[in-house]
């Protein structure tokens, strides 16, 4: 496969100054891409910006996940800025510790919502300007689509959501030439690990993260693994490499389903589909 050479592309990146935005961030700036860095706090972006180089090749601004029009305005201000996007990354994220029976519902809801919703805001917002290039999209996921941990069921239901949003966006927009991956690290050291560690029921739970099954690997395995997917355009980035059985066993059947949805049949169902999301809205009523 041709490799996807990011020298002179604009990469956007939201959450870019948490532990792994702000690490892929760097790697990303190496290979010779400009960076639009997207954070609630735009001033932290600002600045992280002014470390990775002159303005012409990085920019902070400020966008919300939560927010489609607050996503929208920042991406379009970043593809005025550097004239083009060609890679988007959907990196916020954020993680709870608690069994269901006891967990707040705002914080089950706030979990969905950053993790899965925000990853999809992000897609409808950069799809426009990635669509212009023919770029790819980049969510990211974690093992734990795959491999579900106990007091983590808003984080496993949203990882697992985001894996399985990206092969259905991946069917939807393959036509326009746009690539759409989900990322797939395990365990790794940024401030929300530290906070899972200095969790007693995180630590208890996995036993500090040190040694055996949960054990974190270098944050620089996982940066080396997902600017490589990119890179490669690829549907499935899986950090470490010894994993890919694990992540790959789940969706062993997916390229037979793929391959029913392919040419004109799907293009029509595209464009018979109403924007609301039913086509009759009395159908919101009856459930």
């Amino acid at each position: 496969m041709t490799r996807y050479d990011l020298t002179g592309r604009t990469v956007a990146i939201t959450g870019s100054t948490g532990g792994l935005g702000t690490a892929l961030a760097e790697a990303l700036r190496v290979r010779g891409a400009n960076l639009a860095l997207l954070d609630l706090n735009a001033d932290w972006a600002q600045k992280q910006a002014r470390a990775l180089g002159p303005d012409t090749v990085a920019h902070g601004w400020c966008a919300d996940v939560h927010d489609l029009g607050s996503l929208e305005a920042a991406l379009t201000r970043a593809a005025d800025h550097f004239g083009r996007l060609d890679v988007v990354v959907a990196g916020a994220g954020i993680d709870t510790i608690a069994p269901m029976a006891t967990l707040d519902p705002a914080a089950f809801e706030r979990v969905i919502d950053i993790n899965l919703t925000g990853v999809w805001r992000t897609f409808r917002a950069a799809l426009p300007h990635v669509r212009a290039h023919r770029g790819y999209l980049l969510a990211i996921s974690s093992m734990a689509a795959f491999a579900h941990s106990p007091l983590q069921s808003p984080y496993t239901a949203s990882k697992a959501g985001v894996w399985a949003m990206c092969d259905s966006i991946r069917l939807e927009v393959r036509h326009l030439g746009v690539g759409v991956g989900s990322a797939h690290p395990t365990f790794f050291r940024t401030p929300m690990m530290d906070d899972a560690i200095a969790d007693p029921a995180g630590r208890q739970l996995w036993g500090g993260n040190d040694k055996g099954l949960f054990k974190m690997v270098p944050i620089g395995t996982v940066v080396d693994a997902l600017v490589a997917g990119i890179e490669k355009r690829a549907n499935v980035i899986v950090a470490p490499k010894a994993n890919t059985l694990v992540a790959k066993a789940p969706g062993v059947f997916r390229p037979v389903f793929d391959r029913a949805f392919r040419g004109p049949n799907l293009l029509r169902a595209i464009e018979l589909a109403a924007p609301a999301g039913w086509n009759d809205q009395r159908a919101l009523d009856r459930h």
